[in-house]
């Protein structure tokens, strides 16, 4: 975790950023419950689960711990209720209607749900998100909900080796969020950036980076 934060301030301050600014989210999908409580005591406080019947039981296990919960993973309307009733944030929203249901389902008791729209860049048939073109409509719409609250995007780029490659799809983030921000949206979240390529994603003014492996080493349990 130490060499984590320290490549992520290192980004931050060529950046010229603050490194208070951008959130480590820690995925801990496919890890079990102690990992995570060793991640908690190291300091880390917010964790990403994609596998909706794994996180729950990670939430129990785990419930007496002030942690921040996440889901990243793709979202099905059978399983709306327990991530509106159990997480703060969402990270893949594509879908009008499962927004709604979010929504809908989040209690009223809790704040809004807090959530990013993802976003298909090149395209991708392997990869959820809206297409860029389709994005304000979606913004507009999803803004509109009483129980979420639209914070930022949130992409999976093409893997690229090559930084300057990397960051011009994180640049093409940030520009889309600019631009919807241009017309009121108000947003302040970038969710990109992965263990391979967070840096450049700091770069291009990433505030939320997702890392896994870099944290946990290889998963220890089947997707």
């Amino acid at each position: 975790m130490h060499e984590v934060r320290a490549r992520i301030a290192a980004a931050a301050a060529r950046a010229g950023r603050n490194v208070a600014d951008i959130t480590l989210l820690a995925v801990s999908k496919a890890q079990p419950a102690d990992s995570v409580r060793a991640a908690a005591a190291a300091g880390l406080t917010e964790f990403g689960e994609s596998y909706l019947n794994e996180a729950l039981g990670k939430l129990e296990a785990l419930a007496g711990l002030a942690l921040t919960w996440h889901f990243i993973g793709r979202l099905q309307a059978n399983k709306t209720r327990p991530i509106a009733e159990r997480f703060q944030w969402v990270h893949g929203l594509e879908r009008l209607h499962i927004a709604e249901r979010l929504s809908a389902q989040r209690p009223v008791h809790a704040p809004p749900l807090n959530v990013c729209i993802q976003v298909n860049l090149a395209g991708e048939a392997s990869k959820a998100g809206v297409a860029p073109a389709q994005l304000p409509q979606l913004a507009e719409a999803l803004g509109a909900l009483p129980r979420l609250r639209l914070r930022g995007l949130m992409c999976i780029p093409p893997a690229e080796r090559d930084p300057e490659r990397q960051r011009a799809w994180f640049a093409r983030l940030r520009e889309l969020r600019e631009a919807l921000n241009a017309q009121g949206a108000g947003l302040d979240t970038l969710s990109m950036g992965m263990s391979a390529d967070f840096e450049s994603a700091i770069l291009e003014g990433s505030t939320v980076v997702r890392i896994g492996t870099a944290l946990f080493g290889p998963r220890s349990l089947p997707a």
